[in-house]
């Protein structure tokens, strides 16, 4: 898998888990820290700590966000 293949999914992913858990994207800056916007366009790479962060956030695991 590429890499902006990679990004995409993540997007996606992220995206639909915030739309179900019904948070915006400054709910998450403000819960968490993190500014997920340009994650969720899929035009930002994260460390793996801020992976960690956002899977704790939504309740899944690293490996669900692919």
């Amino acid at each position: 898998m590429e890499n902006k293949e990679i990004l995409r999914n993540l997007a996606a992913k992220l995206k639909g888990l915030r739309k179900a858990k019904n948070v915006t994207q400054e709910q998450v800056l403000n819960d968490t820290g993190i500014h997920i916007a340009r994650i969720e366009q899929g035009t930002r790479d994260v460390s793996y700590t801020t992976l960690c962060k956002l899977a704790d956030y939504f309740g899944v695991s690293i490996g669900e966000l692919r």
